[in-house]
């Protein structure tokens, strides 16, 4: 009873003075609003880019050319590949758990057909490439086993390349040309649009990779190898057993690739946006102190301005204990009231980012009852000074202060 006694008191006092107690919340209302907004941004964009990557494939373990020491310089992602066919297929033949593989040739090269030309990415891949990807067939068929032996001059085209070159014709079965060499068009691929990268995934063509190597690059090794596991808790141990057996092919020289799963791309990816949601929110949390400064000295005038008041309550038998409740019941008030408002603030701010610019937005539960108890956090915080120094006060001063 003496709790809700103290509430109703307190309420009683800010609505006293409404206009002064509502400016005073609004450091924190915008400081809630601020912080639920810029995090859900930052786990929007987040979100985002692991759904891409999730588009790769699942259970996705590449291995790149590069990460090696040659001439007292060391090389990285990207150096010259040494990576070769006979690496793959030992991949395939020897680790235990490769659901799928395929060997990687990528170019960008011009490729002409039906009187248009455009320029593309080639890549040569095997079979079990699309199964991989999660990337579905659109219009006809992936080329065949036969197809990758033979190196037959046959290819799958993307949604981009289709509309381009044929605008809007039947593709199947026309002829494109590759570097002057003719390759029979035998699938269109189902649209995926960009990836993280800002690149245009339909903008593709995919043949073979023998082909690629004997009739397009006309070199012997490979870009990269994309493996995909059985499952997800075999990927570790896929990967330790992929960088044995390559190294194991090296005779043990210094190692000449780089292998990485799934998940460390994701979280290579999604670095930059987690250092930004981070960054976001500590500027926007900023203002919560800000905001927690000013009820504090909102509190304090208030402790001048009702002396007297707390002059005649210490005098008829109050204790200071009571009155240092009934104070930071005050502040309390102001920065929950402010936290609720900033939450629906926040939320509502989002999603009209959302709706305005095309931004994809999470509102976080943790970023919301977070900012809520941190504003609850702040007014017991910045409240308890004026408290005290109100309890403290010495009844007879306090009934003389005019």
């Amino acid at each position: 009873m003496r709790l809700l006694n103290t509430i109703t008191v307190a309420l009683r006092a800010l609505r006293r003075n409404l206009l002064r107690s509502v400016l005073t919340a609004l450091g924190i209302i915008i400081g809630v609003g601020a912080v639920i907004a810029m995090v859900s941004i930052g786990n929007g964009a987040k979100s985002q880019v692991e759904g891409q990557i999730a588009s790769l494939g699942q259970n996705i373990i590449s291995v790149f050319p590069g990460n090696f020491t040659q001439g007292g310089v060391r090389g990285g992602f990207g150096s010259a590949s040494t990576l070769t066919v006979e690496d793959a297929m030992a991949i395939r033949n020897e680790v235990a758990g490769v659901a799928n593989l395929s060997p990687d040739m990528r170019d960008r090269t011009q490729i002409l057909a039906n009187g248009q030309n455009w320029s593309t990415n080639v890549q040569g891949e095997d079979v079990s490439y699309l199964d991989i990807r999660l990337w579905n067939i659109a219009d006809g068929t992936m080329f065949t086993d036969s197809d990758v032996r033979s190196a037959a001059k046959v290819c799958v085209i993307g949604k981009t390349v289709a509309d381009q070159l044929f605008q809007g014709d039947e593709a199947i079965g026309q002829t494109l040309r590759i570097r002057n060499i003719p390759f029979k068009v035998v699938g269109v691929l189902a649209p995926k649009g960009f990836n993280f990268f800002g690149q245009d995934q339909d903008d593709i063509v995919i043949v073979p990779y023998t082909s690629h190597l004997k009739r397009i690059a006309r070199r012997p090794f490979l870009n990269s190898i994309t493996i995909q596991a059985a499952s997800p808790d075999q990927m570790a141990r896929i990967q330790q057993d992929i960088t044995d057996l390559l190294q194991q092919r090296r005779n043990g020289k210094e190692p000449d690739f780089t292998v990485r799963n799934q998940q460390e791309l994701a979280e290579a990816a999604t670095a930059t946006t987690k250092t930004m949601t981070v960054l976001l929110g500590a500027i926007a949390g900023v203002s919560l102190i800000v905001g927690g400064i000013g009820i504090m000295n909102i509190m304090l005038v208030s402790v001048t301005e009702r002396t007297r008041e707390i002059g005649i309550r210490l005098a008829v038998g109050a204790h200071g204990r009571d009155v240092l409740l009934q104070f930071l019941t005050e502040a309390i008030i102001l920065s929950m009231m402010g936290g609720i408002l900033g939450i629906l603030l926040g939320v509502g701010s989002s999603q009209l980012i959302s709706k305005l610019n095309g931004w994809p937005v999470l509102v976080s539960s943790t970023a919301v009852i977070g900012s809520f108890i941190f504003s609850a956090a702040i007014g017991v915080f910045f409240g308890f000074y004026p408290a005290r120094k109100a309890a403290d006060l010495d009844p007879i001063e306090a009934l003389r202060y005019e």
